[in-house]
């Protein structure tokens, strides 16, 4: 199915099928919100996600394959074991999905968003919107322009002092059940 609303001018390169495979996971996104802007040992991935330590050197090695995670210098662990960190290298944000991959991205960043909020220990903190609009190709094309302009602007802000970690989730889509 063509993707009839991309009109807008977007140069950024074609993903890989590889790399769509990589970021058509939950628990991969997750750790690559995990590794934003502080690097992790595959341990302590695990522990934040509560997960199988095992099961997330798979999904960190196929992170590392495809780029989307770089190895740091290596260090020596509490109890002198060597332990690799990892750091998000923002190669997600400079590629663009077709759209048979899109559907994948969409499909794991809503169950990211999903229990990621969850973990949230006050859902007072979570600001969150819905509204239903009526809008022609064109004005849909126009919201979903601001949209990438915003997330863009926003992406450059440099942390201030006490910064906090936030994430935003935005989403477009068309409501089927208010035909």
């Amino acid at each position: 199915m063509a993707d009839e609303h991309k009109d807008f001018e977007d140069d950024r390169p074609l993903a890989s099928e590889a790399e769509a495979k990589a970021l058509a996971s939950a628990v991969r996104l997750r750790i690559l919100r995990l590794c934003l802007d502080k690097s992790l040992t595959n341990k302590e991935i695990a522990e934040r996600l509560g997960a199988n330590p095992a099961t997330v050197l798979h999904h960190v090695r196929k992170l590392v394959e495809t780029g989307f995670l770089a190895p740091q210098q290596e260090r020596i662990g509490a109890k002198g074991a060597r332990e690799i960190p990892y750091l998000a290298t923002g190669k997600s944000w400079r590629l663009r999905l077709d759209d048979e991959h899109q559907t994948g991205l969409a499909s794991a960043m809503l169950e990211a968003f999903r229990v990621e909020v969850a973990q949230v220990p006050d859902l007072a903190m979570v600001r969150s919107t819905r509204m239903g609009l009526r809008l022609n190709d064109d004005q849909y094309q126009e919201v979903e322009r601001r949209f990438s302009a915003l997330v863009e602007e926003v992406k450059e802000i440099e942390p201030g002092p006490g910064a906090r970690a936030y994430s935003l989730f935005l989403v477009a889509f068309p409501d089927a059940g208010r035909d």
